[in-house]
């Protein structure tokens, strides 16, 4: 479980340095360029695909484990958004929650202790 809590916090800082270092290059203009690279069929297009699908997993997987409840409907729209921001947070939080019952982090409390 120390691995598990620490790769999100070393992740975490990571993304947050790169993502100041991007924004202060380049602006916060990602959704166009990340739609644009899409449409011209090339590698970084491939890679946004699958990196779209990988938020869209992460969204309903956060909801699902959630049940859809109030709080699942305000957290799933935030991990398909939030990316590897969002999850990083989620997943250090929900690992002390749990405390390191990756049964019960991955699958939530309630069906764990089912």
């Amino acid at each position: 479980m120390t691995l598990l809590r620490l790769y999100p916090v070393v992740f975490l800082i990571v993304l947050t340095v790169y993502t100041l270092i991007v924004i202060a290059n380049h602006g916060m203009g990602l959704v166009p360029i990340f739609f644009n690279d899409m449409a011209a069929m090339a590698w970084p297009g491939q890679f946004n695909l699958d990196f779209m699908g990988f938020l869209i997993l992460s969204a309903l997987w956060v909801g699902w484990r959630h049940e859809y409840s109030l709080i699942g409907w305000v957290l799933t729209p935030l991990a398909l958004t939030g990316g590897g921001l969002f999850l990083t947070i989620y997943l250090l939080i929900m690992s002390f929650r749990v405390n390191g019952d990756l049964k019960a982090l991955l699958i939530g409390e309630r069906r764990a202790a089912a």
